[in-house]
């Protein structure tokens, strides 16, 4: 057998070894656990507050587009700063780069913002 072969058979060794693991420890667990039936384990939980009316309630799309523009610009931290500490590496092509990077995100940030997403109400 390779190396090659052999480097992907201990991968997969160990991923039936922890497959294997997380299914003993899911078994034993249930085996071990306590199970007595109770209904005020089963209710919704609110902050402390008894719930009021059914679980489904319609959220508002403003939201959603607030949360991802959250993670848009979270994400756009993650890609800046290995980008900075390697400044001098990459000379001018780096800086166009992200200098272009930055101004497509802010074009997506001037879009989100004449279309009023950015205002809570």
């Amino acid at each position: 057998m390779s190396d090659f072969l052999r480097s992907y058979l201990t991968v997969a060794v160990f991923g039936v070894l922890a497959c294997a693991l997380v299914g003993a420890f899911v078994g034993l667990s249930a085996l071990i656990r306590p199970s007595r039936k109770q209904d005020q384990k089963y209710l919704t939980y609110e902050s402390g507050v008894d719930p009021v009316g059914t679980g489904w309630a319609q959220s508002n799309i403003r939201y959603y587009i607030f949360a991802l523009l959250f993670v848009m610009f979270d994400v756009e931290a993650v890609f800046i700063f290995p980008w900075a500490t390697r400044l001098e590496q990459y000379g001018l092509f780096g800086l166009v780069e992200m200098a272009i990077f930055i101004f497509i995100l802010l074009l997506g940030l001037l879009y989100a913002w004449r279309k009023g997403v950015l205002k809570w109400h």
